[in-house]
């Protein structure tokens, strides 16, 4: 007895056919069993086409898919459908597989222009790290600029999908700007290396010359060296890296042996000096009294004139002590200069032009004075003193001779 369903038949003597448009097709002949059990054999080979598609249709929904390997793939199984010993509806997995087709056409669009895009931003990645080597080109700053153009070079290598010969035409670009900062760093150095040996030389001779001072007793004229070799040698720049801490500590050396010895001098001399100090405190307070030139300013400036006299024959006082005592000093000679200066101007300074401007001169050299006191140059103050003196007695002078 046959057997058969809406797609097929097997006839009583084996015969096997499938429908279709175009009518009844044979696809075999089944002699191993019943009909039935032929027809169940040739629809299961129907359902294993059926899974076929389905899986082809399912590859479509993966982003990993090869568009171009399913599209040949379902091509080859719609191929074979007209000659497919099955039975069950061919003409559906036909126009399934035909949809499967034009899906993958859709989708290798899309996977090409994903790629142009791909490709794109890479380029445009590539030229942004050119962009930015070409910028680096010009930088002074040697390190940071040089270690960021070596990760450029990983950077480069991360990026895919470039073609060749755009590749090859960016790739000479950074080479340019890497060799052109190279060059660059490398003048910059080698003039570096140039000054720092020249600097060498400077601080050579500055070592020299110190160590040379080092055991002078002459303390003014050669600390003021020592201060001016100082100068120098912060001008000269660093000499080379490996001479410039020998050099510096040879120099230091060299100062340090000097100006401790003048500080053990001037502490000797000054431990000499307590005497005189005590001397010129005593001076300050017995004359204080007596200096008052609101109550009369001729013996006022004739108790000044016997202070400043015996004050210079007593000499030097410790440094400690020597501005206080000079500042106290000071200020009588002030308050005497000041109401001489008052008296004065009532009378002479408006009828005598010269006299005016001796009394000028006096002021002038007054400043000097304080000038060269502040600094603590003794030989300065001892100058500034005699020309202060000078001037006073000239003044004192014609004073005396317009009042006559």
């Amino acid at each position: 007895m046959a057997a058969s369903n809406e797609w097929g038949r097997v006839d009583d003597d084996g015969a096997v056919y499938v429908r279709s448009a175009d009518g009844d097709r044979s696809i075999g002949s089944w002699q191993a069993g019943t009909p039935e059990e032929g027809l169940a054999h040739f629809v299961r080979r129907f359902e294993d086409l059926e899974t076929e598609v389905s899986l082809l249709e399912n590859r479509l929904k993966s982003p990993s898919s090869d568009p171009a390997a399913m599209a040949r793939s379902a091509a080859s199984l719609k191929e074979s459908l007209p000659e497919a010993h099955a039975i069950g509806d061919l003409a559906s997995l036909g126009d399934r597989l035909d949809g499967v087709i034009a899906q993958t056409a859709i989708k290798k669009e899309q996977a090409q222009a994903a790629k142009a895009h791909a490709r794109a931003d890479a380029v445009a990645a590539k030229e942004a790290l050119v962009a930015e080597a070409e910028q680096l080109a010009t930088s002074t700053q040697w390190k940071t600029s040089g270690d960021r153009l070596r990760s450029i070079i990983d950077d480069w290598k991360a990026i895919k999908g470039v073609d060749r010969k755009t590749d090859d035409a960016l790739w000479k670009r950074f080479k340019e700007a890497r060799d052109a900062f190279g060059k660059a760093r490398g003048a910059h150095f080698a003039a570096l290396d140039k000054q720092r040996e020249a600097a060498k030389g400077v601080k050579e001779r500055i070592v020299a010359e110190a160590q040379a001072l080092a055991d002078s007793t002459d303390w003014g004229p050669t600390a003021s060296r020592m201060k001016s070799l100082m100068s120098e040698w912060k001008a000269a720049g660093r000499a080379t890296r490996d001479s410039e801490d020998k050099l510096w500590t040879a120099f230091r050396e060299a100062q340090d042996r000097f100006f401790a010895a003048r500080s053990a001098e001037l502490d000797s001399r000054d431990a000499s000096y307590v005497d005189n100090q005590r001397a010129k405190e005593a001076l300050l307070a017995e004359y204080g009294p007596k200096i008052d030139p609101a109550a009369n300013l001729d013996a006022a400036k004739a108790a000044l004139r016997d202070l400043q006299e015996r004050w210079e024959q007593i000499g030097h006082v410790p440094r400690d002590a020597m501005r206080p005592l000079e500042d106290r000093m000071r200020s009588v000679e002030r308050r005497v200069r000041e109401a001489e200066e008052a008296e004065w101007r009532k009378s002479a300074a408006q009828s005598n032009p010269l006299l005016l401007s001796m009394r000028e001169g006096v002021e002038k050299a007054q400043k000097q004075l304080d000038k060269a006191m502040s600094a603590g140059d003794e030989k300065k103050i001892a100058e500034a003193k005699d020309n202060l003196a000078a001037k006073q007695q000239w003044l004192a002078e014609a004073e005396k001779s317009v009042s006559l």
